[in-house]
Order: structure tokens, then sequence, then C-alpha cells
């Protein structure tokens, strides 16, 4: 079974690599560009009888910082 992880980070988290692009953005000409995030995806390919609670444990183990991140899983 393939999934895609898709990690943000939470409101109010400040995000840096976000605040660069939208920067790089306005440089290079690009205007009414608004505010940037960036998060990250993972996919992965995993057995087809894998629970949603072994899932669930993989992400909030390893896969994100649940601290200052979201996540959501998505079957393909």
């Amino acid at each position: 079974m393939k999934l895609r992880i898709v990690v943000t980070l939470k409101n109010g988290v400040l995000d840096p690599q976000g605040k660069a692009i939208e920067h790089a953005l306005g440089s290079l000409g690009f205007a009414g560009v608004g505010e940037a995030r960036v998060g990250k995806l993972i996919e992965l390919d995993v057995a087809d009888g894998t629970d949603d609670d072994t899932i669930d444990a993989m992400c909030r183990r390893l896969l994100a910082n649940t601290v200052i991140e979201n996540y959501r899983v998505e079957r393909a």
C-alpha cells in the first residue's frame, strides 16, 4: 500500500525557509506572493495489512515533530 504523509508547521510556528522564499520571489519580480510555508512530503510503501495505529505511531515517533508540526496521511 502506498502512503503519502504530508507534514506542515503548526500555525504560529515561525518558518524561516518560507520567509526566504517570499523574499526571493519578490526579488525576482514576482509580485503578489503572500505568505509562503515550507513542509515536507514523505512517500512510503507499506504492507497491505498495516493498520492505522501503526501508521500513526510511525508519524509520531519519527516522521513528524508533533510539538511544532501537523501531519496527515493520504492513501494512494
